[in-house]
């Protein structure tokens, strides 16, 4: 322990490096907590529909939907969300993961939806595409 202070002046630059990352983890999580959802893996999302009763809210256009979309999810372009969320209404205490091409529209409808009361709001990371990379199905219209 004697020897911990010089390595330590023998290598700061660690030591400011750890402290970077540790700062931008803390902040990372508490922005996600802050915000009411979560991000998850497409694998965790297949987790929470087989277990956990969640559903699938896709946001994209409808041409984007009809190209390819994961079984039975309720489709709700994001312009049109907020002027649904009396249809939503009934899954406020069920988990809702959105879904968007890469997950940036569904980031905004999570956030949406986290400040008008849904309890389990989730955005799927990636989008599709990562769903499509994880090799699981989708439909097609």
């Amino acid at each position: 322990m004697d020897k911990f202070p010089e390595f330590v002046a023998n290598n700061w630059y660690l030591f400011v490096a750890l402290a970077i990352i540790l700062f931008m983890l803390s902040r990372d999580m508490m922005s996600q907590s802050l915000r009411g959802f979560k991000n998850i893996e497409p694998v965790l999302a297949t987790q929470m529909i087989n277990h956990d009763n969640a559903i699938i809210l896709d946001v994209r256009e409808e041409k984007e939907f009809n190209e390819a979309h994961i079984l039975n999810s309720i489709h709700i372009p994001l312009k049109s969300v907020e002027n649904k969320l009396g249809d939503l209404e009934k899954y406020k205490s069920q988990p809702v993961i959105v879904n968007c091409r890469s997950g940036q529209r569904s980031m905004t409808t999570c956030a949406l939806l986290s400040k008008n009361g849904f309890e389990k709001v989730f955005n799927m990371g990636g989008g599709i595409m990562a769903w499509k990379n994880a090799n699981l199905p989708v439909n097609k219209v």
